[in-house]
């Protein structure tokens, strides 16, 4: 009973062991020349954006731009609305160190960067 037991489980495990290595051995699907495209721009932008040294939202923003409108071109200039973001970010920080230096908090704070970033 016991030699039989044993040889089931050898069987068993050999078996599971045999299927998974046939499913290993599949081979990779080819990408599709739609993503092969999109992964050339991906890498374009990318480097782009390394190039015009862009961290985090503004980095962002040009990915999106990037990506969407096709562009990856080592001339462009800014779009007028990442001008505007950038400046508008600009002025968003300086307010903020300028309520930062007068000790604002809570909504006094709020206020402050609210009317300093609108004036």
């Amino acid at each position: 009973m016991k030699h039989l037991l044993s040889t089931l489980c050898l069987g068993l495990v050999l078996s599971v062991g045999m299927a998974h290595a046939a499913d290993g051995d599949a081979p990779k699907k080819e990408p599709s020349p739609a993503q092969k495209a999109q992964r050339e721009k991906m890498k374009s932008c990318n480097a782009e954006a390394k190039e015009k040294a862009l961290k985090g939202d503004e980095r962002k923003d040009f990915m999106k731009e990037c990506l969407s409108s096709g562009k990856a071109s080592q001339n462009d200039a800014p779009s007028a609305t990442q001008q505007a973001k950038a400046d508008e970010k600009a002025k968003t920080k300086a307010c903020q160190k300028e309520a930062r230096a007068q000790s604002l908090k809570g909504d006094a704070r709020k206020a402050f960067i609210s009317e300093c970033v609108a004036g």
